[in-house]
């Protein structure tokens, strides 16, 4: 295996917030939304006030993922176990799917993502980073709460989502399993329970962040 310098873990780090700030992501696994119930199916069948609302929603998920992948790849680079290290690349990778799925629905469905999305990530590339530096087990249980509330956000959005987008809810209830998943293997892992001011925080900085990425 090559071993890389300092300054080529910078430039890797850089190009992986560059495209998953501003590029076109791949998935490895089918879209979900790819399926017999939802073929033939198009953002066109939906009223334009549904697709309004999909898209925007849409966004606010695609931002978490952004944010996600922030997270991970800043608590990777801060891991001091080198198999908490591979599970959170391993977690990214499956975000990334999501990511992907999030990006080509908002585009069906007539939308962008969030402007901000560089803050999105930077942001939480810093809090991953921060997280990490406290220990491994601080850090899983940073992964296992957020995961649980963003099982929370989704099942709010799937109950919002317009009756119509079974595209969109195909992709939401995928990705609703798979931090599911994501959780309970940061709690296997050893998680540290996070405190409950700090649980309270983070739904402070998610809905701000929700907030401005529905709009923006």
């Amino acid at each position: 295996m090559r071993n890389y310098s300092r300054a080529d873990k910078l430039l890797i780090e850089v190009d992986q917030a560059l495209r998953t700030v501003h590029g076109r992501q791949h998935s490895r696994r089918p879209n979900p939304s790819a399926t017999s119930k939802t073929e033939g199916e198009s953002a066109d069948t939906l009223p334009a006030s549904a697709r309004r609302l999909s898209r925007r929603l849409l966004r606010v998920d695609h931002a978490g993922e952004v944010a996600a992948q922030g997270l991970y790849q800043g608590q990777a680079l801060t891991a001091r176990d080198v198999q908490v290290r591979e599970q959170m690349r391993h977690s990214a990778a499956e975000e990334n799917d999501h990511l992907a799925w999030c990006h080509e629905r908002i585009l069906e469905l007539g939308g962008r993502r969030s402007v901000f999305g560089p803050c999105w990530y930077l942001g939480s590339y810093a809090l991953g980073a921060a997280a990490g530096l406290a220990g491994d087990r601080w850090s899983l249980g940073f992964v296992s709460e957020t995961e649980h509330q963003v099982v929370r956000h989704l099942e709010d959005h799937l109950r919002r989502l317009p009756a119509g987008d079974h595209r969109s809810h195909a992709i939401l209830a995928q990705m609703k399993v798979d931090e599911g998943q994501h959780a309970e293997i940061a709690t296997r892992a050893g998680g540290q329970e996070l405190p409950g001011a700090f649980k309270q925080a983070m739904t402070l900085v998610s809905k701000v962040m929700t907030r401005t990425a529905y709009w923006l």
